[in-house]
């Protein structure tokens, strides 16, 4: 099994059991292994949920795209506006 070392020191240093460690070690990777594309879209549609305007959404959306695990490239408000409504 990939990363049994991550999940042997989960199961050390938490009270989570093996099988535990492995779906929260498996939630990570899909999270951080989500595409710049996706991810986009996904909080475009959390940040617009909340009340939020384009604006604000494109400046915190690009703040937070080179903390991904994979750093996406900068992206300007136009390529996030392409990504979200196409174009």
């Amino acid at each position: 099994m990939p990363h049994d070392d991550l999940i042997a020191h989960l199961t050390r240093t938490t009270p989570l059991g093996p099988g535990e460690a492995a779906r929260v070690v498996a939630d990570v990777l899909a999270y951080f292994g989500e595409p710049v594309e996706e991810y986009v879209r996904r909080r475009h549609a959390e940040l617009r949920s909340r009340g939020l305007a384009n604006d604000e959404i494109f400046r915190r959306i690009a703040a937070e795209l080179p903390a991904r695990r994979v750093t996406a490239p900068e992206l300007s408000p136009r390529q996030l506006r392409r990504i979200i409504y196409g174009g």
